[in-house]
């Protein structure tokens, strides 16, 4: 059975950690019915994310959406972390 709006994607040499922060930002985007994950064999790094959406957006566009806004959270949170270690060591030293 074809569901309307509805995709599968397969990232490979992933596991949960990634699956669920995909999975969590996913759900952050309101025009995202549904959005989960499984792990086809548990010695296989695959991971197998399922999307649905309303008629407004495209499941992919959701997922480009979700890993864009991800990588602009990483790219923060490491710049934030950069600046407060070498904050420290000046204080240090």
């Amino acid at each position: 059975m074809k569901v309307m709006n509805a995709a599968t994607f397969t990232v490979e040499r992933e596991d949960h950690t990634v699956g669920n922060v995909i999975r969590m930002q996913l759900h952050r985007d309101p025009s995202v019915l549904f959005a989960g994950y499984r792990l086809p064999h548990p010695l296989q790094y695959r991971l197998v994310v399922k999307i649905q959406t309303t008629s407004q957006s495209s499941p992919m566009q959701a997922y480009n959406l979700a890993i864009t806004d991800l990588i602009k959270e990483l790219d923060h949170l490491k710049a934030v972390f950069e600046h407060e270690t070498s904050q420290k060591q000046a204080d240090y030293y």
